[in-house]
């Protein structure tokens, strides 16, 4: 009887490790699924969650309820060349770049500019765009160039490649949270000048009823990017791919005539990777 018992519980033993391995191989096994269903790390398999400004157009903007813009639209034509779909989220463009290294979301779409110190912070895909500075004032006023602008109350938008600018210029610049917030202190009066990203700053004047002018433009020194995360270089890579993909198939050139009509590209500008032609305006209308 005594052996019978121990055979029996060397049996249970046998039966209860196998029954063990059996699940860890399952969760190995979901895991494994997992993965494999979500290969870029995304908050949500197949979703790339974006983060935006809801107020800066022509690049990134709301309208109708719905997030659009040059960067935007072309965000959207190249993740869906890798398989996914996209959920934009508004946010500050002072907030931007920290919430997208921590993983508040997937991506960063906000004509962002590459620079040194904010490669810090995110990664960043190919260049897509380039940029001017535009210099916007009040109607009337006596400023003409940003060689004007000492001793004046400027406006910049916090964090911005703009509000750097004013910052290495010496010009203690005034610091707002959005586009709407210069915009406003310019028709108000409480500022001489706000120093925008060039587009952004034409429309604005364009919509303000001959209450804000631009009183100049200079280039850009660097391409605008879309931000990742720190090490997340298989979204990164996808969606540099995706760019050249929707470059190659004249996307972009479609998108930059809608969005920047009779804007020249400057000869040293190629978008994405280089790697792939850029069709002309001709061959895409």
């Amino acid at each position: 009887m005594r052996f019978l018992r121990s055979l029996s519980r060397v049996a249970a033993l046998g039966a209860a490790t196998v029954l063990a391995a059996a699940t860890l191989t399952a969760c190995g096994g979901d895991d494994a699924a997992q993965s494999a269903e979500n290969p870029y790390g995304l908050l949500q398999p197949g979703v790339l969650r974006a983060g935006t400004l809801t107020d800066a157009p022509p690049n990134v903007y709301l309208k109708d309820g719905k997030f659009t813009g040059f960067d935007n639209d072309l965000l959207v034509a190249a993740a869906a060349k890798v398989g996914l779909k996209v959920e934009f989220v508004g946010t500050d463009f002072s907030a931007l770049l920290s919430q997208v290294n921590n993983r508040k979301f997937d991506i960063g779409s906000s004509s962002i500019t590459i620079t040194e110190a904010r490669k810090k912070t995110v990664d960043f895909g190919n260049g897509y765009d380039f940029g001017y500075f535009g210099l916007d004032v009040p109607a009337g006023s006596p400023i003409t160039g940003f060689d004007q602008l000492a001793g004046k109350r400027v406006v910049v938008v916090q964090g911005t490649v703009q509000d750097d600018y004013a910052t290495t210029k010496g010009l203690n610049p005034v610091r707002v949270p959005d586009y709407n917030g210069a915009i406003n202190q310019l028709k108000a009066g409480t500022a001489d000048a706000w120093i925008a990203p060039a587009e952004i700053g034409e429309k604005s004047a364009a919509d303000s009823n001959g209450k804000i002018t631009v009183a100049a433009k200079e280039l850009s020194p660097a391409p605008t990017a879309y931000a990742f995360a720190k090490g997340n270089d298989a979204l990164r890579e996808a969606l540099d791919k995706g760019l050249d993909e929707v470059i190659a198939d004249g996307t972009w050139t479609r998108l930059q005539q809608q969005y920047y009509p009779g804007r020249p590209i400057p000869a040293e500008f190629t978008p994405g990777s280089g790697t792939v032609a850029v069709p002309s305006a001709s061959a895409t209308s």
